[in-house]
């Protein structure tokens, strides 16, 4: 420095009341809070005027800013744990110092309500337990324990990692309902706010099932190959609407509808007997709610009816293809198929066809009869045969040539069929315009032209070409600007005539060319009103 500024440093220093002054080192911001992992600008800086450099003295990772006389900022990173910073600075030969205690805070890292029972019966305890890693301070993190919105629970977060459990007593209204747990970090006396964090959910599901059998109604006989109703019902269950219901004639399962009204539960199937099932049988009806079962078993007896059953040697056929339908049923069983009785009780029935597009989605009815005992039974069965053809247009729906007026709306009344039911699109030639199919549309004269409307599935394509001629409608402004003209050009005419009439009206007399056909015009001169021979005109 030059020597007067000097001169002037030291006279401020000698200067009385500045000797032995105290002064101090202030650290901003003080006792901040920051969220971890986060960054702080911190500024150190004093009153005294002969301070030497400031240093800020710190575990966390620094980096100087900017300084100038009696300040220095620094700028903190990566800062993830409470921490106490000093600056301290040379003033006059003794040390000052200053300080700044930084608390750090940080939400959970992992809040987790740990899995429930699959099923709990109702009136019986169970715990909630909910894990919690992370979370700082700890003496501001409190752990909630839910169901629903409604507080089960409410305990301060300890250990690391922590876990607060709570046990609840199970109940019917628990069905269903969600539990989870919440964290809150409690940062509004610092200023921040309250942090929650919240688990995800886990439902629970809670059931009664009763200590007695079900009611099991089923026939004590049954036919081979006849069908009776079984039902199974049992009461006091809950939820009804979960329970699991086996119903089985021996070892074949039953189809069973299952319909609940409250606490009860009602199966119902229709048994129907095999002819390997002839002898002996139970059936079986079982309830199973909550990993817990129920069963009832009644005994059953199976007598011969067997038949009848109808075959189709191609149950899809291709149109042209040869398809065979048979029945047959068991011995001393007459069938009848399609009207045509067998040859003798015990043989098969028999008919073949060639598969045309009609005979697509045809049923084939076989009917048997059996003397037992006196008594006719009777059973009848049938199959229905899917027949592909096609892909196929009608040209009755589908016209060569349309002849449309321009701006009139129209359908395009093509029809395509088809086993696979077949894509139907018309498109113009040349271009990849296309017209809709069965839907009213406006024409106009861009539609003009020919048009592929093609039918197309899996077995193939199918072309067909429609024309559409579209005649433009005839405009009306020519005629009728010709029509004005002449009406204006008659119109100026006459008007002329009208004022060379006047004129020579009262000159007294007419010029006619001498060429012209016609007779020269006079005009009455007062000579002639006394009587004398008019002038002739010249």
């Amino acid at each position: 420095w030059p020597r007067a500024c000097w001169t002037l440093l030291v006279c401020c220093l000698l200067t009385p009341g500045v000797q032995g002054q105290e002064f101090l080192l202030r650290v901003e911001p003080q006792n901040p809070v920051l969220s971890a992992g986060g960054s702080l600008f911190v500024n150190c800086s004093t009153d005294c005027p002969s301070s030497e450099k400031i240093a800020l003295e710190t575990s966390l990772s620094k980096e100087l800013v900017a300084s100038g006389m009696g300040w220095a900022a620094f700028n903190l990173s990566n800062v993830t744990g409470n921490s106490r910073i000093l600056c301290s600075v040379y003033c006059n030969g003794s040390q000052i110092t200053g300080s700044s205690n930084i608390t750090v805070y940080g939400l959970p890292e992992r809040v987790e309500l740990a899995p429930l029972p699959p099923w709990q019966p109702v009136g019986q305890n169970f715990t909630l337990r909910c894990q919690v890693e992370g979370g700082s301070p700890r003496t501001s993190l409190t752990v909630v324990l839910l169901r629903w919105e409604e507080e089960l629970s409410r305990q301060p977060a300890v250990e690391e990692p922590a876990e607060v459990t709570a046990t609840v007593l199970a109940s019917r209204d628990d069905h269903g309902a969600p539990f989870s747990c919440r964290t809150e970090l409690d940062m509004q006396p610092q200023g921040l706010g309250l942090f929650v964090n919240t688990s995800a959910p886990r439902q629970l599901r809670t059931f009664v099932l009763p200590v007695t059998p079900p009611r099991l109604v089923a026939p004590r006989f049954l036919e081979v190959e006849t069908s009776w109703p079984v039902d199974c019902t049992l009461d006091g269950l809950f939820p009804a609407s979960e329970a699991q219901v086996y119903l089985a004639l021996g070892d074949q399962m039953l189809n069973a509808t299952v319909m609940n009204h409250g606490d009860t539960l009602t199966a119902t199937a229709t048994a129907t007997a095999r002819a390997d099932q002839e002898g002996a049988r139970e059936i079986v009806c079982n309830v199973t709610l909550g990993g817990e079962r129920r069963e009832a078993r009644e005994n059953l007896t199976v007598f011969s009816f067997l038949g009848p059953i109808v075959n189709l040697s191609e149950p899809t056929a291709h149109e042209g293809s040869t398809v065979t339908v048979s029945c047959m049923a068991g011995a001393r069983v007459q069938v009848t198929l399609d009207g045509v009785p067998a040859a003798a009780p015990g043989q098969p029935a028999q008919l073949q066809l060639n598969a045309t597009e009609s005979d697509d989605g045809r049923s084939f009815f076989c009917s048997a009869t059996l003397e037992v005992d006196g008594e006719f039974l009777h059973r009848n069965s049938s199959v229905q045969l899917r027949v592909l053809y096609g892909p196929k247009i009608d040209r009755a729906t589908c016209p060569q040539h349309l002849k449309w007026k321009d701006k009139t709306r129209h359908v395009l009344q093509c029809q395509a069929r088809g086993n696979p039911y077949p894509e139907l699109r018309c498109l113009k030639e040349g271009s990849s315009r296309e017209v809709p199919v069965g839907i009213p549309f406006f024409v106009n004269v861009t539609h003009n032209g020919t048009y592929q409307c093609q039918a197309s599935s899996s077995r193939g394509k199918y072309t067909l070409v429609v024309v559409m001629d579209i005649e433009a409608g005839s405009s009306h402004f020519v005629p009728v600007f010709v029509a004005v003209l002449l009406t204006l050009g008659v119109v100026t005419i006459v008007l002329a005539l009208m004022y060379v009439f006047r004129e020579h009206q009262r000159s007294g007399s007419y010029h006619v060319r001498e060429e012209s056909t016609y007779l020269p015009l006079t005009s009455m001169q007062p000579t002639e009103a006394m009587g004398e021979e008019p002038s002739r005109a010249e």
